[in-house]
């Protein structure tokens, strides 16, 4: 993604899927829509249950004949209220079956420890949700793993003094009770 022009000035993007081209203010790609209405919350809503509702299904559903439907969708994409397309997988049936929660305490606060350990955090793939925090600890990591080795041997491999941590605290939870990737909209 390009960066921000000036103010006034229209960004140009292309559509790697289709090569169509597209003009959008730069305001406009950066800000979330104001005048999302009612039939755009329900396109919202249906595509986090099912990202790949098919947009004739989609208008229907929602009232709409197909093409102010895709011009909807387009819309929310190239505003950047839909960032993406994913499939959810079941991790227990692809041999990730622990989820743990990691509160690290990094060896020092400043902006290039932290800068470090976020750096190698992203390229940690059993690391899928990573956020620095306010409070007691200074980053909370949810791992995945085979299983409890797996989990040791990656933070015994990654979450060391040599990474920026100091200490690790390891939750392990007992039970799902809910995991929804849905926002309420």
């Amino acid at each position: 993604m390009p960066t921000t022009p000036p103010h006034g000035c229209v960004l140009a993007l292309i559509r790697p899927e289709t090569g169509t081209k597209l003009r959008v203010s730069a305001v406009e790609r950066h800000c979330v829509p104001t005048d999302m209405d009612d039939i755009d919350r329900h396109i919202l809503r249906v595509l986090q249950r099912d990202g790949r509702t098919q947009n004739v299904d989609l208008a229907r559903i929602v009232g709409l004949s197909p093409s102010p439907c895709l011009r909807r969708v387009r819309r929310l994409e190239d505003t950047g209220v839909i960032t993406r397309y994913a499939a959810l997988l079941d991790g227990t049936k692809i041999g990730i079956a622990l989820t743990v929660f990691a509160r690290i305490s990094l060896i020092s606060q400043d902006a290039e420890t932290v800068e470090r350990f976020a750096v190698m955090v992203r390229e940690l793939p059993q690391v899928v949700e990573c956020h620095v925090m306010a409070g007691e600890c200074d980053a909370l990591l949810r791992v995945v793993a085979a299983d409890l080795d797996g989990y040791r041997h990656f933070q015994s491999t990654y979450l060391t003094r040599a990474n920026g941590v100091q200490t690790v605290k390891t939750d392990i939870p007992m039970q799902r009770v809910k995991l929804s990737t849905e926002l309420p909209i």
